[in-house]
């Protein structure tokens, strides 16, 4: 049984659209995020003044879908923001016009060393890299591997810590792809695995399956796809998607010539998966068949809250 965990969240002007500091119980780590348009009020905070690693993330304007990000260390956190705060191309050097919201991770303890933050920097890059989830603006990640054993495996934990904490907070641009193999094994090794979805296009030779994980809805590899985006709707909110995984790869041809996905993919809904495979937009709530009952996923799903209603109580008999 997976273990829940705490995640403390404080506004800190009592807005939510402001500054926002966050926490997990018993981890050393402190987040603090807002918008660009408080950076003034963020860099007076003493979490600035701090060692840490920082995110600076904007929107993609070639994708919608995706965001671009940098990944950037300071033992001065408030020093290196306000450097990167200048316009591009001004005097000094640092300069970034794309961003516009800064997430830093710092520790509440203060141990986090030069040395550990250059490691965890090099380490969120190749993870951002592998996830696919962003624009990566960073070059390629240093090697920052000779730390002592002992502080690689607390730096292993601070980063799966981050993991956790960023998409809380909105940033969802370090998607595990191993994990969530994982958890698929995982569904399979049990008594009952979770419900498979199927869905089929016969005219175009296409079959899909699916299943839901952590409240998502995952394509699972081998699936096949439409070969183009074939929708002329203005309504194509989800065809940078189709092309960003075409882009890269796991939307790829197959020995036959069909689309197949390469690997597990996971999608925020179920219109997002269907859109995707039949090139154009989905209703993916009646589209996406349960693979044993042949329920719609709308009609499954609504069966599995009904199943799950408390029991109604009776009132109290009168005295």
């Amino acid at each position: 049984m997976k273990q829940g965990r705490s995640i403390r969240l404080f506004l800190v002007d009592g807005t939510p659209n402001g500054l926002l500091t966050a926490e997990i119980v018993n981890w050393t780590g402190h987040a603090l995020t807002g918008p660009r348009s408080k950076l003034k009020e963020l860099i007076k905070r003493k979490e600035c003044g701090r060692t840490g690693v920082y995110f600076l993330v904007g929107p993609d304007p070639d994708n919608p879908m995706r965001p671009q990000v940098y990944i950037g260390e300071s033992d001065d956190v408030a020093a290196r923001l306000t450097q990167h705060n200048r316009p591009e191309g001004k005097a000094g050097k640092g300069g970034k016009d794309f961003w516009e919201r800064v997430c830093l991770v710092t520790s509440k303890d203060e141990n986090l060393t030069k040395a550990h933050v250059k490691f965890l920097e090099s380490r969120l890059i190749a993870l951002a890299g592998q996830s696919g989830g962003c624009l990566l603006l960073n070059g390629t990640a240093h090697d920052y591997g000779n730390l002592p054993e002992s502080d690689r495996a607390d730096m292993a934990f601070f980063t799966e810590q981050i993991r956790i904490i960023l998409p809380v907070l909105g940033f969802d641009f370090l998607r595990d792809q191993q994990k969530l193999a994982e958890r698929l094994k995982q569904q399979n090794d049990e008594h009952q695995p979770a419900a498979t979805f199927v869905m089929e296009i016969p005219k175009y030779d296409i079959t899909a399956e699916a299943r839901e994980v952590d409240g998502e809805l995952v394509v699972l590899a081998g699936s096949r796809a439409r070969k183009t985006w074939s929708s002329k709707s203005t309504y194509a909110s989800y065809q940078a998607l189709y092309n960003e995984l075409k882009d890269s790869g796991v939307l790829a041809a197959d020995s036959s010539g069909h689309i197949h996905f390469t690997t597990d993919q996971a999608f925020s809904s179920p219109s997002a998966a269907a859109a995707v495979i039949s090139g154009r937009p989905a209703n993916g709530r009646t589209t996406w068949l349960e693979k044993t009952t042949r329920k719609t996923y709308g009609e499954w799903q609504s069966e599995q809250v009904e199943q799950s209603e408390p029991a109604s109580t009776q009132p109290n008999e009168p005295i």
